[in-house]
């Protein structure tokens, strides 16, 4: 049986009891019998110090979606597109396994796995369960899919983790917690990832794919192995050694043994003519010689498979058991081949005691010749792009109503967490899948929101209602309305009278500006005292309202500004229309600009914006353009097309619009708004909004024009006075941040022939530079992953759109010419730029902290459609208009990063620090909570710290530890050596959280009779 330590706050005291079948984390390996083989680092094969240790490894790569949708490449369906079904690979695997104990196989994609677990009989399961106890079929990453690092957000990546984590630890126990990071395909790896990794307690990872300059210099000084240091806050517990694999993850050339694999076989028959025996060893030793002398120690590791290999899986493995034991045979006195896995080849090489050389930065751009950049994807399908971060909005909001209102872990919860671990595939998000694809992942995220609603309704509901609710709002519904990014809401166009209730998933108040679409000419909104709020209306643009496919009758938007709205709380608003002749929509000023205390903002004849700070000496020109696509036919290097992964201009120069159009101007007491359209497929709306720092340019392009037959790539440049000496800065994942210097990379002598691609870094939430002679920063904040540089200094660049007519040739075989209603894409959204003195540097950190959690985590708006004789008094005694969850605000630098249910009533709960080291001054600085009396539903009565992906306990964890010839990294010395236990002083829990540090619990509590906190 489990035997587990918790730590138990019953009467607010610390104590250890032992808990038998806690039901936390599985172990499914306690009955083995002692001669079995183990799974884990105990099970690993015996190397042989003084010969060439080959670690073959059979695996397969199961994209999640990419030329075929997920159920298509499961099932195996259209193989005209791609011959792939991955239930015949775990099939075939498990047939394999069955035959010979030898063997061993990886396995990664728990989304895959998943599906496959649930059509097996008991009987299978089981012997599933003994290969995974005996180490033969092994785990590795664990995630729902193998995610892309640079489009991604941390948020999203550590939830998709960590439900694969859970999945596998609820059906397998502990042999089937991963101990490596596997991240083969994706196109360039951030800092973030290792970063993460590490904080999952993983001892290493391996990646596939680095600059092809980049790899040439390490094979050739050895440094294809290193100690990857991601974090400069969190110091040692970000380590994490790295391997770069010598052939990506595909197997020796001549080495493929596949259904899909031309490659000959080996023939042992002595009496056959074909026999190849010693060719064919005598060809792989050679490889494993060349190989060998690119890595530091007596280990190799070889990656037998590839993209949906072993479809026949004992056609892979009867020719690698002739290759593992005539090689053995032959050349058994310098080389010792074996099945082995990841985490066995780490751990020989961590057994070798080495020395390794360290990298701080991270592998981006990636580019595989010198032609071929990926850094278009970064923009590509950009709707997509913000339709995923719009789900994990959504998901953290499901998730904390699932708890709120009692509801837990249901169905449609669980649903929308694997849609959204789909999403975060490295062909998903990205934008470099097929459309056909496309258009399902749309599908699943949008049926998995839908599925979901109800969740979200009937906790508001369940939460707002009083004792005395009569049978009038019996059939009461809270509805979301998933087109408000076209200016379009059923509920608000149609009712004359409706209740909007807004949401924060943050756990701190907030105040936001909210836009309703609507149709009438005067409208009154009461807040939850009953008092009339100011409201304005504002005109909806006509860009916006000539949208393809846009069926919304609304033509302006309602604007009024919701304060406070409560943590982990919600606050209503009765909406009526007035019966009035007089129309209150703005009209358009005369005046030539707009203005407010921090800025004055025109725009000049070219129909450029100019933004002048009033306090600082600071401006700003922002201006679209665009890129040509280079065309080509792929044949080689200097032919290579711009497409859905490469960003390959035909050109160095950029291309200017030419200003067609016009602008007018809109002022009000709230809002001021400058509609500016540039020609008939780029517009913008730049807003001030009163009480608010940032400016607020919400950008539309499409449809982009191809009648002169060529590819476009349309950006944002934002150009000030500033001098930046090369270098701007860029976040990773949304979390730390990185320097950035122009035709430069740290770690080789780049030569650069790419130079506008070569120069572009993903940017998933800010993009920054700095004047540090003048002493100001500058910074643009997007709701959405994109493309960005500082190609120029002073200048920041995003690229916002991309349609292109040929194909990359890197395997989609489609052009990303995307189409919606029988025309070209049109994207919509919204860029904030910000700029303050870096004297201020705690002013500067909480603004841009604050507007990268309204871009993420953005209060979430249901509408409720009333009768035209409801009125305030009525729904005022019926429901509770404004309440909280969480009974006190946190330190300003603390956030509540998942408030999740988790298994037997058990709730996740993750603090997280929101600032880095030398960020911020007093920010920066640790921040302890008592947590024990935080949320208003029920008191903390135990806790237990787990590792960050919620499968193992913290104390458990146990890394491991390696030598570096590192000098120059420093680290805050009281950040690494912190205590990790809860604090307990004078009866409260106390947690302390250090600079970006991240604390996971699982946690219990006893209900209250009241579970909010509610102003009347």
């Amino acid at each position: 049986m489990a035997r587990l330590k918790i730590y138990q706050l019953g009467s607010l005291i610390l104590t250890c009891v032992v808990l038998v079948n806690a039901g936390v984390f599985r172990d499914n390996n306690n009955n083995q019998n002692d001669e079995r083989r183990t799974c884990g680092y105990e099970g690993c094969p015996k190397i042989d110090p003084t010969k060439l240790n080959v670690h073959l490894v059979a695996h397969t790569h199961d994209d999640v979606g990419w030329l075929k949708t997920v159920d298509q490449y499961y099932y195996g369906g259209r193989n005209s597109i791609q011959k792939a079904g991955v239930q015949y690979i775990i099939d075939t695997v498990i047939d394999s396994l069955r035959k010979d104990p030898e063997r061993r196989f990886i396995y990664v994609e728990t989304a895959f796995l998943w599906k496959w677990w649930q059509r097996q009989t008991e009987k299978l399961r089981e012997e599933v369960r003994g290969f995974i106890n005996e180490g033969r079929l092994e785990i590795i990453s664990g995630a729902w899919s193998m995610n892309d690092e640079a489009t991604t957000h941390y948020h999203s990546i550590v939830d998709q983790f960590t439900w694969g984590f859970r999945r596998l630890n609820d059906t397998f126990g502990e042999c089937a917690r991963p101990k490596i990071g596997w991240q083969i395909d994706p196109f360039g790896h951030s800092r973030e990832q290792a970063s993460l990794f590490a904080q999952f307690g993983f001892d290493g990872m391996f990646f596939g794919r680095l600059d092809h300059e980049d790899k040439t210099a390490r094979l050739k000084e050895q440094r294809a192995e290193f100690l990857w240091k991601a974090s400069s806050s969190l110091g040692e517990k970000a380590d994490l050694l790295s391997v770069a694999l010598f052939n990506n993850y595909s197997p020796p050339p001549g080495f493929c043994f596949d259904i899909l694999c031309q490659d000959e076989p080996l023939i042992d028959d002595p009496e056959s003519a074909d026999n190849n025996i010693d060719s064919r060893t005598k060809e792989f030793y050679n490889y494993l010689i060349d190989q060998s002398h690119y890595y530091q120690t007596k280990n190799i590791i070889l990656t037998m498979g590839g993209d949906f290999t072993y479809q026949d899986a004992e056609m892979y493995f009867s020719n690698l058991d002739l290759l593992i034991r005539y090689t053995n045979k032959i050349y058994g006195s310098q080389i010792n081949v074996f099945y082995s896995t990841p985490s066995c080849y780490i751990k020989s090489i961590h057994e070798a005691d080495k020395i390794w050389t360290t990298k701080s930065d991270d592998f981006f751009p990636y580019s595989s010749d010198p032609h071929a950049f990926w850094t278009g994807y970064f923009t590509s399908r950009p709707t997509l792009k913000y339709f995923e971060r719009m789900g994990n909005n959504y998901l953290q909001i499901v998730k904390q109503l699932s708890i709120l209102s009692s509801k837990m872990d249901s169905d449609d919860l669980q649903h929308l967490r694997e849609v959204m671990g789909v999403m975060q595939h490295h062909d998903a998000v990205t934008g470099t899948e097929k459309q056909h694809v496309a258009e399902d992942y749309a599908r699943l995220l949008h049926e998995s929101i839908v599925k979901s609603s109800d969740i979200i309704s009937d906790a508001i509901l369940k939460i707002a209602s009083k004792n005395n609710t009569s049978n009038t709002y019996e059939d009461t519904k809270f509805y979301s309305c998933l087109l408000l990014n076209t200016s379009t809401c059923t509920v608000s166009e149609d009712s004359k009278k409706f209740v909007v209730t807004l949401y924060n998933p943050q756990s701190n108040p907030v105040s936001s500006y909210i836009r309703i679409p609507v149709n009438g000419k005067s409208y009154i909104v009461n807040d939850h005292t009953g008092a009339e709020i100011l409201t304005q209306l504002v005109p909806i643009p006509l860009a916006v309202v000539q949208l393809p496919g846009r069926k919304s009758i609304a033509t302006r938007e309602l604007v009024f500004r919701a304060l406070n709205i409560s943590a982990f709380g919600y606050q209503s608003y009765f909406v009526s229309e007035k019966l009035s002749d007089d129309d209150e929509v703005n009209i358009a000023d005369s005046d030539k600009s707009i203005s407010s205390d921090l800025y004055d903002i025109s725009v000049d004849e070219a129909g450029q914006v100019v933004v002048q700070w009033k306090k600082e000496n600071i401006k700003v020109v922002q201006s679209f353009h665009y890129y040509i696509g280079a065309v080509g036919d792929n044949s080689n290097a200097e032919k290579r097309a711009s497409g859905a992964y490469i960003f390959r201009p035909n050109e160095s120069a950029i291309h200017n619009f030419i200003y067609s159009g016009y602008h007018e101007i809109f002022k009000g007491p709230l809002v001021q708004e400058i509609h500016l359209t540039v020609n008939d497929h780029v517009s913008l709306v730049v807003r001030i909004l009163d009480n608010e720092e940032q400016v607020e340019f919400e950008w539309l392009a499409g449809p982009i024009p191809i009648d002169d037959k060529k590819g476009k790539e349309i950006v944002i440049r934002y150009s000030s006075n500033l001098q930046s000496a090369g270098t701007f800065y860029t976040d990773s994942n949304g979390r730390e941040m990185l320097k950035r210097k122009r035709n430069y990379r740290p770690t080789w002598n780049l030569n650069l022939q790419e130079p506008i691609a070569g120069n572009y870094y993903p940017v998933t939430a800010k993009i920054s530079l700095e004047d540090r002679d003048k002493g100001y920063k500058l910074s643009v904040l997007n709701d959405r992953a994109q493309g960005g540089s500082s190609l120029t200094d002073g200048e920041l660049e995003l690229m916002i759109h991309r349609r292109l007519l040929v194909d990359d040739a890197f395997g989609v075989e489609e052009a990303l010419n995307e189409q919606a209603f029988g025309t070209g894409l049109v994207a919509r959204g919204i860029h904030y730029l910000v700029g303050g003195n870096l004297n201020n540097l705690d002013t500067i950190a909480l603004a841009e902290k604050s507007m990268a959690l309204k871009l993420s985590l953005r209060p979430w708006a249901l509408f409720t459609p009333l009768n035209n004789t409801d009125n305030f008094i009525n729904w005022k005694n019926n429901y509770n208009m404004k309440a909280g969850g969480l009974r006190k605000k946190l330190p300003k630098n603390i956030h509540i990063l998942t408030y999740e249910p988790w298994k037997n009533g058990e709730i996740l709960l993750r603090l997280e620090h929101l600032y880095e080291i030398g960020e911020a001054t007093q920010l920066s600085q640790p921040a302890e909570i008592n947590i024990g009396d935080l949320f208003t539903d029920f008191d903390i009565t135990s806790l237990r710290e787990t590792s960050l992906g919620g499968n193992q306990w913290i104390e458990s964890m146990n890394r491991f530890k390696w030598k570096s010839d590192n000098n120059d990294i420093e680290y805050d010395v009281n950040n690494t050596s912190v205590d990790q236990q809860v604090y307990i002083k004078n009866g409260v829990i106390n947690v302390l959280l250090r600079a970006r540090e991240i604390r996971t619990f699982i946690i219990t509590g006893t209900k209250k009779t009241s579970t909010f906190i509610i102003d009347k």
